[in-house]
């Protein structure tokens, strides 16, 4: 049985390529996380603006560095989530990063559609109170699939 996946951050992106959440669960090394999120874009937007545009909104793998192998969501409304995941020998099945992706998309529909929050407040954003929840649950399926258990 091939080990659990170990999320080490999470992206959010815009549309409009802002970063809405990067979330890292390796403390040592956010700044790096906010790299990979912001390098992926380039990644995402080669391969959705190409000649062969595809209806699959799992972009699979991206790319690899160091230690780190980050792989690309995009959503019907072109809303990106990134997953950075730690390079390893083992095998990752894209079923299990599918079911992840599907997770945190559906954590950010629920919190986006609360009506009474305002998503484009950018000097609060993610970061107030509001976005509570939503940071809890990105946690919550990240704890899930480190932990091998399905998220709910």
């Amino acid at each position: 049985m091939a080990p659990p996946l170990r999320p080490n951050a999470v992206a959010f992106i815009s549309p409009q390529n802002h970063p809405i959440l990067i979330r890292t669960f390796d403390k040592r090394d956010e700044l790096k996380y906010h790299y990979v999120a912001h390098t992926s874009l380039d990644v995402i937007e080669e391969r959705t603006n190409g000649p062969t545009k595809s209806n699959d909104c799992y972009l699979g793998l991206l790319y690899a560095m160091d230690d780190i192998a980050a792989y690309g969501y995009i959503t019907p409304l072109k809303m990106k989530i990134v997953l950075a995941l730690p390079l390893t020998d083992s095998v990752v099945r894209d079923a299990e990063v599918i079911m992840t992706f599907k997770a945190l998309h559906l954590a950010y529909y629920h919190a986006s559609s609360n009506p009474f929050t305002r998503l484009h407040d950018m000097p609060v954003g993610v970061g107030s109170a509001k976005w509570k929840r939503f940071r809890r649950k990105v946690d919550e399926i990240s704890r899930a699939v480190g932990g091998g258990s399905v998220p709910s």
